[in-house]
């Protein structure tokens, strides 16, 4: 079989912090006598790498959005120029504005430590909430420059806008190897419209751009999408091409079996997802409240578990489907309902064929624990989006822990989750860092999965590929 990488992309340099910690073991640390050869590794190599040691050398095919990466760039082409770098710095703050998880600001260090190693000045944009009405003070990413600073280990300057004077005057001063951090990007409608103006006056300070905003990927944006007409290069950040590199390149060609598990609590979210997965998958475990209209559609009473009435159709259709392709389609056979959705609410543990009126269910069962646990033996590689239940509450975490805690188990296995609450839930659960990719992006992860082109991706320069036979 061939194997095709991008043969542009390489890994971050000796002492560039890990994009995230919980993503450290997505590549095996080499040996020290191994050390040197691994440096020279491309990053997409390095992901085969991993991939080759948990399923046997000649087995595997890894494939890659081909995109052109930051580390395709050498300390000549960097030096000295601008680069205008999109991050995802969306960090959530409490009331205080104190920043309360700052896994996102981590996950850009690397692209940025490398940019900066190698005498770049860089512009760095990225949103932060919602704004609806221009500048608000919430939103301002003055929380993101203390700890960035500190993460990165130098000065941070922060202009108060980000285009025009306010960028060009704070621009002027910058040495190589120093950085500027914009305000947030969304504080102008123009951005989310991707009005070429606005992109244009983005672009207007610098000469090449990065982005390694993976959660904002999938959205056609002036900061994603519509600066790359006016910058050249545009290539990816590592943190984004790694994103790709997992959830395109190892999803794409898996080494099989290949085991899907999708929660959360409705199957209108996640349509897309399934019906991709049925392409690729050997077994899909369905769990978390998505799993009441199946049963629904089967004919069994599910009390006042919530339901999609208007996708009962779907969900019968969805299971002629797996079995049509020879999935193995696997719903829990029992769980635990509840008199009320609360954290105290009264809870019983019963058959899917048994959930009496007027109960909901809120996780799976023990029996239903012990079913999925079998079916992920074997597994080599699996991917899981979404909780088993109502994780948030600790009544109904059991299921979730269970699945987080058995994947955190499988060492001969590729384990992705994808992003959102699945994040969340191995996070909680204590065990992200053994898992092999913890995805960044909720919304452009399940894009990526259903098979879409995401616009932020396909708008970078195409990298050269060798293809090995």
């Amino acid at each position: 079989m061939a194997s095709v990488t991008a043969a542009a992309v390489r890994a971050a340099p000796a002492g560039v912090v890990a994009p995230r910690r919980a993503a450290q073991r997505a590549v095996a640390a080499p040996a020290p006598a191994a050390l040197k050869a691994a440096k020279k590794q491309t990053f997409s190599g390095s992901v085969a790498a991993r991939v080759q040691s948990v399923k046997g050398a000649g087995s595997r095919v890894v494939t890659t959005m081909a995109k052109k990466s930051v580390g395709d760039l050498t300390k000549a082409d960097l030096e000295g120029k601008v680069v205008f770098v999109r991050a995802d710095l969306n960090v959530p703050l409490d009331g205080d504005l104190n920043i309360t998880d700052d896994t996102r600001i981590r996950a850009a260090v690397p692209t940025l430590k490398y940019l900066l190693d190698n005498g770049a000045k860089v512009l760095l944009t990225s949103h932060l909430g919602r704004p609806k009405k221009g500048p608000e003070d919430k939103f301002r990413l003055n929380p993101v420059q203390p700890r960035l600073a500190e993460l990165l280990g130098q000065a941070v300057e922060k202009a108060d806008d980000c285009i025009g004077e306010a960028v060009t005057s704070k621009l002027s001063s910058l040495t190589n190897g120093s950085i500027l951090l914009l305000e947030n990007v969304r504080f102008y409608p123009e951005e989310e419209k991707n009005d070429a103006e606005f992109a244009k006056k983005l672009a207007a300070p610098a000469d090449i751009y990065v982005n390694d905003a993976f959660g904002t990927a999938h959205r056609a944006h002036a900061s994603t999408e519509g600066v790359t007409k006016y910058l050249s290069p545009s290539v990816a950040g590592f943190l984004l091409q790694k994103e790709l590199d997992y959830l395109d390149g190892a999803v794409s060609a898996p080494k099989r079996p290949f085991v899907a598990i999708v929660g959360g609590s409705k199957v209108s979210s996640k349509i897309g997802v399934i019906e991709s997965l049925l392409e690729k998958c050997d077994k899909i475990i369905l769990g978390g409240g998505m799993i009441f209209t199946f049963y629904k559609a089967r004919g069994l009473a599910v009390g006042s578990s919530l339901v999609e009435e208007d996708k009962l159709a779907l969900a019968k259709e969805l299971e002629e489907k797996a079995k049509a392709k020879g999935v193995e389609f696997v719903l829990p056979t029992d769980v635990i309902v509840a008199d009320k959705f609360a954290p105290d609410a009264n809870t019983q543990v019963v058959d899917v064929t048994a959930i009496p009126d007027g109960w909901m269910g809120l996780d799976i069962g023990p029996k239903s624990i012990d079913l999925l646990k079998g079916t992920l033996q074997g597994a080599k590689t699996v991917i899981w989006n979404g909780p088993m239940g109502v994780f948030e509450f600790d009544a109904f975490a059991k299921g979730t822990f269970a699945i987080a805690n058995e994947l955190a188990t499988m060492d001969d296995c590729i384990t992705i989750i994808g992003g959102g609450d699945s994040l969340a839930a191995v996070e909680k659960a204590g065990v992200a860092e053994k898992m092999s990719h913890i995805s960044t992006g909720g919304g452009a992860s399940l894009e990526l999965l259903e098979g879409k082109v995401l616009p932020g991706v396909a708008a970078l320069d195409e990298a050269s590929v060798v293809v090995n036979a």
